[in-house]
């Protein structure tokens, strides 16, 4: 995807009631990612403010303001901004996700809310986590799928525990090609990769994986950017791999 259409796009992602309204254009799997991510580095980066003002926040809370009108007030994940406050109020966390697994615990009113805020907090909600979950497993299996088909071998993570440190989603058992690149590994990433996404894949996983093993590609399922600027050895690829195949190697004279 070029850069300026997927700029308006995320740009024009603020709640979600925004993805309904791209949905006639994109797909909504696609459009969910992209606003995980913006929420997840949102949150990351106003934690410290919402953090440092919670005294505040619950006094106004306690005074008749929802936890919704908050959350919206300082552009904040809704359940984040119930857990801080929750936190300030003297709950402990474990207290905080039992009111959220069954909001009952709670008074009516206090439970109302917590149904609200987990209605609309599509990032962090029990079932935004299991629905990322599943989208995990979704891009694995495809990958896996992919090369049994051709008869590929490789170990999967799960295989290379006992490696210890960093392991990719796969090691192939010989390095093999594709589109003109020679790959040891793939790993798997089920979100979208944009700039902010792929630097921090490369820095934490991918530039250290080509150290241990060599040169490997990563396949973002959701899509990319066309222009990633990527690091030796590391290759970039959306789902449009399923139409690629692995050839071996020519032998080295």
């Amino acid at each position: 995807m070029e850069y300026e259409e997927y700029k308006v796009i995320y740009e024009g992602l603020n709640s979600v009631d925004d993805i309904e309204k791209l949905k006639e254009k994109y797909e909504e799997e696609f459009l969910t990612t992209v606003y995980n991510q913006k929420v997840n580095r949102e949150t990351r980066k106003n934690h410290h403010v919402v953090k440092r003002n919670a005294a505040k926040l619950l006094k106004e809370w306690k005074r008749g303001k929802s936890l919704m009108e908050l959350s919206k007030e300082w552009k904040f994940s809704p359940l984040m901004m119930a857990m801080l406050i929750f936190f300030e109020d003297g709950a402990s966390r474990t207290e905080f996700w039992e009111y959220i697994n069954d909001p009952d615990l709670c008074s009516p009113a206090v439970a109302e809310e917590l149904r609200e805020i987990i209605r609309n907090d599509i990032v962090y909600s029990p079932e935004a986590n299991e629905r990322h979950r599943k989208r995990g497993i979704w891009g694995e299996t495809l990958m896996y799928d992919w090369l049994d088909e051709q008869g590929i071998a490789y170990r999967t993570e799960k295989d290379l525990k006992s490696l210890g440190g960093k392991t990719p989603d796969c090691l192939l058992d010989e390095p093999m090609m594709i589109c003109g690149k020679k790959v040891y590994w793939i790993e798997s990433k089920a979100t979208f990769g944009d700039n902010t996404e792929f630097r921090g894949n490369s820095s934490k996983q991918l530039v250290p994986y080509t150290k241990l093993f060599g040169p490997g590609i990563v396949v973002y399922w959701l899509g990319c950017l066309n222009d990633l600027q990527c690091p030796q050895d590391v290759y970039v690829t959306d789902i449009s791999i399923l139409k690629e195949k692995l050839t071996k190697c020519e032998p080295e004279e």
